[in-house]
């Protein structure tokens, strides 16, 4: 009685209409009675407000000039998807967790939030992935470069005065 009674209520349950999946010629697909969209950003139909926005629009300061006062002003700069305290991919977690063992302050740039920033980045230092860390000034490389950095005592080494400047604080 119970499996007839469970049957009878599945099949009630699946032939209703909004538990279907229907594709439409709009690149929508219905599931359980939620419209998914498979459009292209650029598509007119998106919503403004799930648009890439340009931060620096109304701004006097371009943004390869942010990229060059953040590399100069910062004594560890880090480029990266998310932020130190929410890292948005392993590589940036990576980079953030071997500079956080020698506990000094690190400035960062969530480069998921402004494409333009990315871009910048990129021309900055002719190195296409992320996350970038400069130190003093100087652009080091990846999480793999400084990871291999810490192993064999060189960051340590490049870090000295700055963990000493924090220490100090």
């Amino acid at each position: 009685m119970a499996k007839s009674l469970s049957s009878i209520l599945f099949k009630g349950i699946s032939a209703f209409p909004s538990t279907r999946s229907i594709s439409l010629a709009s690149r929508s697909t219905y599931l359980h009675g939620m419209q998914f969209s498979t459009s292209v950003p650029n598509d007119p139909d998106t919503h403004d407000d799930f648009k890439p926005k340009n931060k620096l629009e109304n701004a006097d300061i371009s943004v390869k000039d942010i990229v060059e006062q953040d590399v100069k002003g910062n004594p560890v700069m880090l480029y990266m998807k998310g932020d130190p305290e929410i890292p948005r991919c392993g590589f940036s977690s990576l980079a953030v967790r071997v500079l956080q063992e020698y506990r000094i302050p690190i400035a960062s740039r969530n480069i998921l939030e402004d494409p333009e920033l990315k871009l910048a980045v990129r021309d900055f230092s002719h190195w296409p992935t992320f996350p970038q860390i400069f130190i003093k000034g100087e652009f080091i490389g990846g999480s793999d470069i400084i990871l291999n950095m810490h192993q064999n005592g060189e960051l340590k080494e490049k870090l000295k005065d700055i963990v000493a400047q924090s220490e100090s604080k």
